[in-house]
This record gives C-alpha cells, sequence and structure tokens, in this order.
C-alpha cells in the first residue's frame, strides 16, 4: 500500500475552498491519509506554495504550516486542526509568518499551487522546538520511509 493523502475539502489539482484562506476564516484544511508503512513511528507535515510572490515569475517557496510528530495511528486532521487542537504529541513548526499556526492561502497575485507533503517517519523526532521547514527537513533526512503530496490551487477573488 502507498502513502496517499486526500482533503475532502479539495480534489487533487482543484481549487482551495476561501474559507482555508486569507479571504475566509484562514483555517487549516482538513486532510486524511492512508497507507503509512509498517515501521512508521511518526508523520510529518509541510504546506508550502512554490509560486511566491507571482507565479508568472517566482522568487520564493512560502511555508504555510509545518507540523511534526503526528502519532502513527493519526489517520487524518480536522478542519481548523491547528486552532482547535491538534493530535496528543503533534508539534506545530514555525511559518513564513513567524507563526506556529496554520496561516492560508493568500496570494498576492495569480493562481498558485500550495502542496500538502505528508512524510511517514522511521523515527519520532526529539524535540526541535518551533522548527522552520528548513530545520524539520534536516532532522528527517533519512528517516523519510514514504511521502505523499495532495496539491490545491487558490487565486484571489476580491481585488
Amino acid at each position: 500500500m502507498t502513502l496517499a493523502l486526500t482533503s475532502p475539502a479539495f480534489a487533487a489539482g482543484g481549487e482551495i475552498p476561501s474559507r482555508l484562506t486569507c479571504e475566509g476564516a484562514d483555517t487549516s484544511p482538513p486532510l486524511a491519509w492512508t497507507g503509512a508503512p509498517a515501521g512508521t513511528r511518526s508523520l510529518a507535515l509541510i504546506v508550502d506554495d512554490p509560486d511566491a510572490p507571482d507565479p508568472a515569475a517566482p522568487k520564493m517557496t512560502w511555508v504555510h504550516w509545518v507540523l511534526y510528530n503526528i502519532p502513527p495511528g493519526t489517520t487524518s486532521l480536522a478542519e481548523d486542526a491547528s486552532r482547535k487542537g491538534l493530535p496528543p504529541g503533534a508539534r506545530p513548526g514555525n511559518n513564513d509568518w513567524q507563526r506556529t499556526a496554520y496561516g492560508g492561502p493568500c496570494p498576492p497575485i495569480g493562481r498558485h499551487r500550495y502542496y500538502h507533503k505528508l512524510y511517514a517517519l522511521n523515527v519520532e523526532l526529539p524535540e526541535l522546538g518551533a522548527p522552520t521547514k528548513a530545520e524539520l527537513e534536516r532532522a528527517m533526512r533519512g528517516h523519510v520511509l514514504a511521502e505523499a503530496e495532495l496539491v490545491g490551487t487558490y487565486q484571489k477573488h476580491k481585488p
């Protein structure tokens, strides 16, 4: 079985609902997964946008959410889990707004792609504080058993 990541809020390649963005309530998306391989000791999640600031001329990847040490028996995150409560033991990292909570899509121009990346790890990571994406990726190096990706898109509706 392959690790697979889905959301009941949007289809792969589909538009992320505005309630999950800066134009709505800015709530973290509901996510569900299957197929964590044997030996999975924890899961990590990174949500980022490689199209910042302009998809026609991207200059950086903007990080929206960083989570680690999600318990291996967990198979989903409810909508707004960032504010309503993460699974016991799960730890948030810092996004590019310097917050540990989810920050939804808020593209300044054009339609951006938002990559939701789930990693099955063969270890529970040590306490990292509130790591950045780069710090989490360094800590995960050599420990990734499987990964899954779900991409959604968003373009602001208001001028």
